[in-house]
């Protein structure tokens, strides 16, 4: 394995993030070089968007070279803290954009199966989790896009019912209802396929 396909160490993380809270430049880019292409990759994952996601690194880079000073390590790693605030700012230029999230059934079956795979799975318990994440995103691409956004917002993408409600400019009873409703669509649809 080279050195760059290695994870960023967190104690060398957390020596970065404390020079650049005394606004160490140089460890400040050691800590972007190290971290950057992860975060990249994170951001991508909520905006699906090259340039969104470029935009929301570099607001993100902006606010840890300006909130350094207030990591503290006992409250969470390095890469958490960084990612956090990356997250936030990737939800910031998605509310900003005029873009709404859609739902890649494709990439979502991908990435259910990236998040169920077990390397301890036999084959046939592989086969099976295979079905299991192509029967959720069939079922899925049923809901209606409205509602398939926002339970790809909440369970997807990890949001609250309220940041949903703030993101697609909708009440959060509207919000709830329409999660609770697509869950039992959801729940009928793979019991139908279960059944055939």
């Amino acid at each position: 394995m080279s050195l760059a396909a290695q994870p960023p160490d967190p104690q060398q993380l957390k020596a970065w993030l404390l020079a650049a809270g005394n606004k160490d430049a140089t460890a400040f880019r050691q800590l972007y070089n190290s971290t950057s292409s992860k975060l990249f990759g994170f951001a991508l994952r909520i905006l699906h968007k090259q340039e969104l996601a470029e935009e929301a690194l570099q607001e993100g880079f902006v606010a840890i070279w300006n909130n350094a000073a207030t990591y503290q390590s006992h409250l969470a790693a390095p890469m958490t803290w960084m990612a956090t605030i990356v997250r936030n700012k990737a939800f910031d230029v998605l509310r900003r954009s005029d873009d709404t999230v859609e739902i890649d059934a494709e990439q979502f079956d991908s990435e259910v199966m990236n998040a169920l795979r077990d390397p301890q799975a036999t084959p046939i318990e592989s086969l099976q989790l295979s079905g299991d994440a192509k029967a959720l995103a069939f079922c899925m691409s049923a809901l209606e896009g409205l509602h398939r956004q926002v339970v790809a917002l909440a369970f997807y993408h990890d949001l609250s019912h309220s940041e949903v409600a703030q993101q697609m400019s909708l009440p959060i009873g509207t919000v709830k209802t329409w999660i609770r409703r697509s869950l039992e669509r959801l729940r009928t649809c793979l019991a139908k396929r279960e059944a055939s």
